[in-house]
């Protein structure tokens, strides 16, 4: 877990692909997970959110599995749990905490900043205030 606690790399396609589901899912918030090796994201897994909710999100049950199964298959692990906050703020909310489903993940938040999507990185504890985590991008040569 210490190596996540340095931020998380993704490529800009994975970028694009977490934009691309935030805002294809709009007004519900989007949900979904990175997975990879360390702390090199290798694969983005979207998630139904099955609360179909602005506010809150749960992921689909099957669809959950199904991400853990090809993560524990590929032997990758969960670096990531991502998800919008289409009408919210920038940091985890309330909410977020009190559902907290993986505690010492990073969470990677997208909201809209002047109608742009943003995305912020949070290790996640079982109470407040645990900080932010970089969120690194790498590009291509």
């Amino acid at each position: 877990m210490s190596a996540l606690r340095s931020g998380i790399y993704l490529t800009p396609d994975q970028w694009e692909q977490m934009e691309k589901d935030v805002e294809a899912k709009v007004p519900e918030e989007a949900c979904g997970f990175v997975v990879g090796i360390g702390n090199v994201a290798r694969l983005i897994i979207p998630v139904t959110n099955s609360l179909h909710d602005p506010y809150r999100f749960r992921m689909d049950p099957q669809e959950q599995l199904n991400a853990f199964l090809l993560t524990e298959e590929k032997g990758w692990e969960i670096l990531a749990v991502y998800h919008s906050h289409p009408h919210g703020i920038s940091t985890p909310s309330a909410t977020d905490y009190k559902e907290l489903t993986f505690p010492g993940l990073i969470y990677l938040i997208w909201y809209q900043d002047a109608n742009q999507w943003r995305c912020r990185g949070f290790i996640m504890e079982a109470q407040a205030g645990t900080g932010e985590v970089p969120v690194m991008i790498l590009t291509k040569k």
